[in-house]
């Protein structure tokens, strides 16, 4: 039997036990959230980040900061994320290529995207496209083609970056064109596209945002886009698809966690981004930003994560790229 005093005593410890969780998780409650965006401030993914940041500082009544975690191509602001405790205080907004396309890049990429990741939800998709500067005669791509193959020493085509989606997606055009097209790398887009508007360059493939302010200036021609559906952004170019060629991809952002945060976390977290990017104001500010909104659940980017990483693995093995870190 427990007498009186030792029921008392039992009582007032399990009260300070209550307490002190209590406490404690009012304090995490009070912690800021960060979300790691694993590139440099200024771009379009970083106001990305920031937007959405604003979104769950409403949705959860508290605060939530944006870490430009940089490095490595993307690399150290996954690992970031991968070792911070799973409690919801720590989120991933990333691109497709560090969760989705690295794994069949990198030998030791220090973080398997399936297995150390929770996805939360997409939020926005952007297409490429395609460019040619304003001497080349050509204004579509079977007339590119058809340019490539009688002029096979200018077939070289520019884009952002050895190892990039632009530089996987453009292996995919010359298989699906039959041609044998040249490689030029820049250090990101400005260069490649600056020299294509010089004349010193044939063509481009860059982002839709990177490409339509000067596409609609009539400085360069957008001559295709890589969705499945036009471009809202350009509605005048068809895609590669219309043009009879059957390629498509895309880039797009997604939201991820540290694996084994809680269901409950990930489920609150979604529906939160899901209902942000149903509302006009959002809309209109990543219309303006070049990007197209989405606003998936966890179920549906885990399976967009999954498809995708299994289509751009032939593009990059065929590419031969080898990075050099």
């Amino acid at each position: 039997m427990i007498n009186r005093r030792s029921l008392m005593a039992y009582t007032a410890a399990a009260a300070a036990t209550v307490s002190v969780a209590g406490r404690a998780m009012a304090q995490l409650a009070a912690q800021p959230m960060r979300i790691v965006f694993p590139f440099t401030a200024g771009g379009s993914g970083d106001a990305l980040a920031r937007l959405l940041a604003d979104k769950l500082r409403i949705g959860l009544d508290q605060p939530v900061l944006v870490d430009n975690r940089t490095g490595a191509a993307g690399r150290i602001g996954v690992q970031a994320v991968k070792s911070a405790a799973p409690d919801g205080k720590t989120l991933l907004l990333t691109p497709i290529a560090p969760v989705a396309v690295y794994q069949h890049v990198y030998r030791d990429l220090g973080y398997d995207p399936i297995k150390d990741l929770m996805p939360i939800s997409q939020v926005s998709t952007m297409d490429f496209a395609l460019a040619v500067g304003p001497s080349l005669p050509v204004k579509s791509v079977k007339e590119l083609v058809a340019w490539c193959k009688a002029n096979p020493a200018q077939a070289n085509y520019g884009t952002p970056g050895a190892g990039t989606l632009p530089h996987f997606f453009m292996v995919l055009v010359g298989q699906a064109a039959g041609i044998d097209l040249q490689h030029v790398s820049y250090k990101g887009s400005a260069g490649a596209i600056a020299d294509l508007a010089g004349g010193q360059l044939p063509m481009v493939l860059s982002t839709t945002p990177d490409l339509m302010s000067l596409h609609k200036a009539g400085k360069i021609r957008v001559i295709a886009t890589s969705g499945t559906a036009r471009s809202p952004f350009l509605p005048d170019v068809p895609t590669f698809i219309e043009s009879g060629y059957k390629i498509q991809g895309d880039t797009w952002y997604g939201m991820f966690a540290p694996a084994g945060t809680p269901v409950e976390v990930i489920k609150r977290l979604s529906d939160i981004l899901i209902a942000a990017l149903k509302t006009p104001e959002l809309r209109d500010k990543l219309s303006n930003l070049g990007l197209q909104p989405t606003g998936t659940s966890a179920e549906e980017l885990r399976t967009i994560l999954q498809r995708d990483s299994a289509a751009w693995a032939p593009a990059v093995a065929a590419s031969g790229f080898k990075p050099e870190n």
